[in-house]
């Protein structure tokens, strides 16, 4: 639908190998991101997030696939929201910015804008097609 499910895809994949990252390596995404990447306690969080992501991942996956133009517009309008918010967020991370977290910031900021592109799109071709 207009990219949607494209995005939602790709979302998804990215979503999943940083769930494997943050699961199986969190000190060194802690170190990347410029945090203390011995610290116990955020190596847990890490982990908890890297959970989350895999059930975010499966739900973008199972929505792409889904054939309700409201159900995939509605994640797209969410996710667009989320992307652009963890972009803001480790923009403002408390830690010196390097080039990882600079990186991981444009990828969310990539996310929303490719949602949003694809919500534009959609707009536009319901306003030509009413």
């Amino acid at each position: 639908m207009f990219g949607i499910g494209t995005t939602l895809k790709v979302g998804a994949i990215v979503f999943g190998l940083s769930a494997l990252l943050l699961l199986l390596l969190p000190g060194l995404f802690l170190d990347l991101l410029q945090l203390d990447g011995q610290s116990a306690a955020l190596q847990w969080s890490m982990r908890m997030i890297g959970l989350t992501l895999i059930a975010l991942a499966a739900n973008m996956w199972l929505v792409s696939k889904s054939t309700s133009e409201r159900t995939v517009t509605t994640a797209a309008v969410v996710m667009t929201v989320v992307a652009a918010g963890l972009g803001l967020l480790t923009l403002v991370i408390p830690a010196e910015l390097g080039w990882f977290t600079i990186a991981y910031a444009l990828v969310g900021f990539a996310f929303a804008a490719s949602y949003l592109a694809c919500l534009i799109r959609l707009a536009s071709h319901h306003r030509k097609g009413s």
